[in-house]
């Protein structure tokens, strides 16, 4: 796994933040129909640039580029699970390390892979519910209740967003297409042990 660069860093703290102001101005969902919902959604993802974690690149001569066929599908399953970069975090030059694509991070929590948002029922989000999604991002918890939510997804800026930008972005992730593409679950550093937390 190679460090990733502190352009890539700036830009997930951006991101972010970004996701953080997004919130204001939104119309009610009374007053759009569920295609203007939708295009709503879009556009939060797209702004908050929940692509730079939660797609696969293909590296261009211009650098990692979003795999289209892979539209927030979250860490390939075909990869490897790279191994922990102990003497990389225990130098202190890093906080985080990321793998080439940008969706698999590791530091002093330990090593966890952005998850697959697409509508798949099986192993996206096409078995979620709406509520799910919004109790995830308001507490934290994987569906609202389960395993806390792991750095670096910046929750807790998500969780400034009204629940109709939240609904907004949920049905937009509704109607991209399903990828199956399961996503291992995130493991502690080594010296905390080598099971994942429960799902």
């Amino acid at each position: 796994m190679k460090g990733m660069n502190t352009r890539f860093a700036a830009l997930a703290v951006v991101a972010a933040a970004t996701l953080a102001g997004c919130a204001q101005g939104n119309s009610s969902p009374q007053q759009l129909s569920p295609q203007e919902v939708a295009a709503r959604g879009k556009h939060l993802i797209t702004v908050g640039d929940c692509s730079i974690c939660h797609s696969p690149k293909i590296m261009t001569e211009r650098g990692p580029m979003v795999d289209s066929s892979m539209l927030l599908a979250g860490y390939r399953a075909d990869s490897p699970v790279p191994p922990f970069p102990a003497e990389a975090l225990a130098s202190g030059a890093w906080g985080a390390v990321a793998n080439p694509e940008f969706t698999a991070w590791a530091g002093p929590w330990g090593i966890t892979f952005a998850s697959n948002l697409t509508p798949d029922k099986f192993t996206g989000s096409g078995a979620w519910t709406e509520q799910q999604f919004i109790d995830a991002m308001r507490k934290g918890k994987h569906l609202g209740e389960r395993r806390p939510i792991m750095p670096p997804m910046p929750w807790e800026e998500i969780a400034a967003h009204t629940d109709a930008d939240l609904k907004a972005i949920f049905a937009y992730l509704q109607s991209i297409k399903p990828v199956q593409n399961l996503v291992p679950q995130p493991t502690p550093p080594p010296q905390l042990g080598q099971a994942a937390p429960g799902q």
